[in-house]
């Protein structure tokens, strides 16, 4: 690519050496700063959250839904509908984030909007959209956060900035980490189509480049020591035990999915095969195969 350095176009910081593409694409810039939202942040970080993806998620972790097909508060598990959104209670306490929402994007295609909210937690790397046979449109708008938020697709990690809008690469595997002491809340917005593009108004230009962050390969002796974890595994750790796999993966030069791998592997060196067999069925319900409202039991 002319113009680049290591794969990465110009308006990209890399730290560190080089990375592959990454394929989730920054698409604008709000002007976020001209909306008074903090009031509203506080209702969200007191909302309650009823634990429907619970199994993905290690530390505190929630989401809350503003608007989906129905407006009821008790309708919080994502699927997609053919109907227009309707707001939930939640929602209608919400009016300046509602208000960022509906100056900027279309609405004939929004289906659900919700905010996830996310304090030293930690995703499991998965595939979103599995459950259906047409995935949609998932954007990302961090509203409040800190460079210690991260994301990761594939073999990258990188940063969502405050404001910056983003299409998320879904149907490859990828996570979140959170480990700021504020909680980090990330405006959601999920479009039906895959294919169309958001016309989003009255954004801002991009002053910042694009923030990827390169890791060290892993040593032999620090995957050693990862695989060892497995020695300490029992049917009721090995679920809180995953989260320093995914860990791993941002800390050290790695693709997402092998996560899986290392977990499998450490599940299998105890010597206990329904362990391994467990460890081998999370990965292929996170990122291969999984029913519509099918839950994950450990």
């Amino acid at each position: 690519m002319p113009g680049s350095l290591l794969g990465v176009p110009d308006n990209w910081t890399v730290e560190g050496g080089g990375t592959s593409l990454l394929k989730s694409q920054r698409l604008a810039v709000l002007p976020i700063d001209s909306y008074d939202l903090a009031s509203e942040f506080s209702v969200v970080d007191d909302h309650e959250y009823g634990g429907e993806y619970d199994a993905f998620t290690f530390g505190s972790w929630s989401s809350h839904v503003l608007a989906n097909g129905s407006g009821a508060d008790s309708d919080t598990s994502f699927r997609p509908h053919g109907g227009r959104m309707a707001l939930t209670e939640l929602g209608k306490q919400l009016p300046g984030i509602m208000s960022l929402v509906t100056e900027h994007f279309p609405l004939d295609r929004l289906q659900w909007v919700r905010i996830f909210r996310a304090q030293d937690a930690i995703l499991a790397p998965h595939v979103d959209f599995l459950e259906w046979a047409e995935p949609g449109t998932r954007l990302q708008i961090p509203l409040r956060t800190s460079e210690d938020n991260l994301h990761s697709e594939n073999d990258i990690v990188y940063h969502l900035r405050r404001g910056e809008v983003w299409k998320i690469h879904t149907t490859d595997p990828h996570s979140t980490r959170s480990s700021a002491e504020t909680a980090r809340l990330s405006l959601c917005l999920d479009f039906s189509g895959a294919d169309e593009p958001i016309a989003i108004r009255k954004e801002i230009p991009a002053t910042e480049p694009i923030r990827l962050i390169e890791r060290p390969e892993a040593t032999d002796v620090e995957l050693k020591e990862l695989l060892g974890v497995g020695n300490d595994f029992s049917p009721e750790t090995m679920r809180s035990e995953f989260r320093r796999f995914v860990e791993f993966h941002f800390e050290r030069r790695s693709h997402a999915a092998a996560t899986y791998d290392w977990y499998e592997e450490a599940a299998r060196l105890t010597g206990n095969a329904d362990m391994a067999a467990k460890a081998r069925a999370f990965g292929t319900y996170c990122i291969e195969k999984r029913a519509d409202g099918e839950a994950f039991l450990w």
